[in-house]
């Protein structure tokens, strides 16, 4: 889907008896300053949803010990990253937190436990998507974080329990990317869109095909697809965000790709809504 076609589907978003589910492939932190064509979809879909309540992110970055939600009235700018332009750590995105929400959604969990976290705030899988969608700042926002040691099951069964949430206003963000491997990545290929390895592409490709059929086992059980996998994922870290995203998918909701883009012969940006 390009941004001629998400522009004319998300008009369909504006008034809907429930958020939709967003998985972002959210690519380099410097996707949140810049205008390119990743950053103008997020601007589209702000500007088309139904304001949301609230907005739930699972970003790539917050992978803690057990499950936690942010709770604080004013979570901080997180910069986590190394080595980008000194106007990228200037970015203060200062949307509101709500500790009574934060409580509301660890009772809702009830496949584990959620504890409420008073210390980390908004990294950048989640404002450098959401300050594009919302740049206001004005639209409360919390994390929930990745609990790193448990299997990839758990992370889809968990997001089962705040599929109410949609219902109540809260737009839930997946924010990562399905292929991520950056140690194989080619950043002298940055710029060119489409330049991608062969295991790249296959498990693009395969992802994808697995999503638009909501053939759901398989990506939960990724390492088992095929010899690539290994090599598109060989962290769970940025594709864990899409499970979440897939336990909250409804039998009603339609299904759409947008950003399907590869980059850097390693990465990919493709990026998937339910609504």
């Amino acid at each position: 889907m390009n941004l001629k076609d998400l522009h004319q589907f998300s008009l369909s978003l504006e008034h809907t008896d429930r958020m939709p589910a967003l998985f972002i492939g959210h690519g380099s932190p410097m996707n949140g300053i810049e205008k390119n064509i990743f950053s103008d979809s997020w601007k589209i879909l702000g500007d088309k949803i139904q304001k949301p309540s609230a907005i739930l992110c699972i970003s790539a970055h917050w992978l803690t010990r057990g499950t936690f939600v942010t709770a604080m009235a004013q979570p901080r700018t997180i910069h986590d990253f190394g080595g980008f332009p000194d106007e990228l750590y200037q970015v203060q995105y200062p949307a509101p937190g709500n500790a009574e929400l934060a409580k509301e959604i660890s009772e809702m969990v009830k496949y584990t436990n959620a504890g409420l976290d008073h210390e980390w705030g908004l990294d950048h899988g989640t404002w450098s998507v959401v300050r594009k969608m919302y740049p206001d700042a004005q639209i409360t926002v919390l994390q929930l974080s990745i609990d790193y040691f448990q299997p990839s099951d758990f992370h889809y069964r968990l997001a089962k329990d705040l599929a109410a949430l949609r219902k109540r206003g809260v737009l839930i963000v997946g924010s990562g990317n399905m292929v991520h491997n950056l140690r194989m990545a080619a950043f002298d290929q940055i710029n060119n869109h489409g330049y991608a390895y062969d295991w790249a592409k296959e498990m693009n490709a395969l992802f994808k095909e697995k999503i638009m059929q909501n053939d759901h086992q398989p990506l939960i059980k990724y390492e088992s697809l095929n010899s690539a996998a290994t090599l598109a994922i060989p962290t769970p870290d940025h594709y864990w965000p899409l499970l979440y995203i897939l336990g909250l998918q409804q039998p009603e909701d339609e299904t759409s790709i947008f950003n399907d883009a590869l980059l850097a012969g390693s990465l990919s940006m493709t990026s998937v809504i339910f609504s």
